[in-house]
């Protein structure tokens, strides 16, 4: 955990300064959020499982350069939407009853992000996989 000094009372006026942290205690915050995200959601098994499918298919039906950008992009924002859900899950989760009962809208649109995410990233899967497949079958 992260530890601040605490700093004397200050009028309103003047924001409060916190001290800066140095670069590479960012990146270790951040990988250490990555690692909360990744093990705490079980969502994340099938989202790894599929983009090991994809990763593989990739290589079996020899995808060209942009295909694999294409490919690794919908996989870093599947990704990214399900990090963000997590992160609105666990914030929920830390909230006393009564303001629950507020929130619960925000984790159906925070999974719904997700959902989004999903279903464009396998559209994507579908056209380059299904053109890749038509092309080795000299069908296209």
């Amino acid at each position: 955990m992260r530890s601040y000094p605490i700093l004397p009372e200050q009028d309103d006026a003047a924001p409060v300064q916190r001290p800066r942290r140095p670069w590479s205690q960012k990146f270790r915050d951040a990988l250490r959020g990555l690692k909360l995200g990744i093990r705490g959601h079980s969502s994340f098994f099938v989202h790894f499982f599929a983009a090991a499918l994809v990763i593989a298919a990739a290589f079996a039906l020899g995808c060209s350069l942009e295909q694999w950008g294409l490919l690794l992009l919908c996989i870093g924002v599947v990704f990214t939407a399900e990090l963000i859900n997590s992160a609105i899950e666990t914030l929920h989760r830390g909230l006393d009853e009564e303001t629950r009962e507020r929130t619960y809208k925000s984790l159906d649109i925070a999974a719904g992000a997700v959902l989004l995410a999903s279903i464009t990233a396998a559209v994507v899967g579908v056209l380059i996989f299904g053109t890749r497949l038509l092309q080795l079958l000299n069908l296209l």
